[in-house]
């Protein structure tokens, strides 16, 4: 089985899901399909350049996404798992919410309606991001970077303001020690109120 491409740009990210757009389009089918973590930034912020996969959530049509997926993998010689749903684990009770994921894009381009690709919002990734990272872990120092990144774009500059946008998607109560700790390494203590 071939690897992956590493890193996956938004250019091999479109081609991939042009050829998906193709596959459903051929099936007779529209699917959506939403897309998180760094796929997500890579195709909407100037920030990211690559991925190593593609997070994605489909929830109709998942034996077909699956299958077509599969078939795309062995066209362009990747691994099987290069699109996955592994981030489901961190999906919010809020995620089908209007401010959680707007339109991408459908594809294939210039013709017939096949896929329609979802991506999340800035302040989702954010929440996302805070929610799986490790604070002190070097080998996740992506994750702190598109943090920050996301922080600046969504104007965070505090880890009470962080919670809050945070809060919009999880609850505030339940987020994990090692979240509280790692969004004081980055925006600085939490002032009492």
């Amino acid at each position: 089985m071939a690897a992956a491409p590493k890193p996956f740009d938004r250019q091999t990210i479109e081609k991939a899901f042009e050829r998906l757009g193709e596959l459903a389009v051929a099936a007779g089918k529209i699917v959506e399909v939403s897309v998180y973590g760094g796929a997500a930034l890579v195709l909407t912020l100037n920030h990211r350049p690559a991925t190593r996969d593609v997070d994605a959530v489909f929830e109709r049509d998942r034996g077909f996404v699956r299958r077509a997926a599969e078939m795309v993998a062995a066209e362009f010689g990747w691994a099987s798992d290069w699109m996955n749903d592994s981030v489901k684990g961190f999906l919010s009770r809020n995620d089908t919410a209007r401010e959680a994921k707007s339109l991408f894009k459908s594809y294939p381009s210039g013709g017939s309606e096949g896929l329609r690709i979802l991506v999340a919002s800035p302040a989702y990734l954010f929440a996302m991001k805070c929610l799986a990272m490790r604070a002190g872990d070097v080998t996740r120092r992506g994750d702190i970077d598109d943090i920050r990144r996301l922080g600046t774009l969504l104007d965070v500059a505090s880890t009470r303001q962080a919670i809050e946008v945070i809060s919009r998607f999880y609850p505030a109560n339940a987020l994990p020690p090692k979240t509280r700790f790692g969004l004081e390494e980055i925006f600085g203590p939490e002032s009492p109120l």
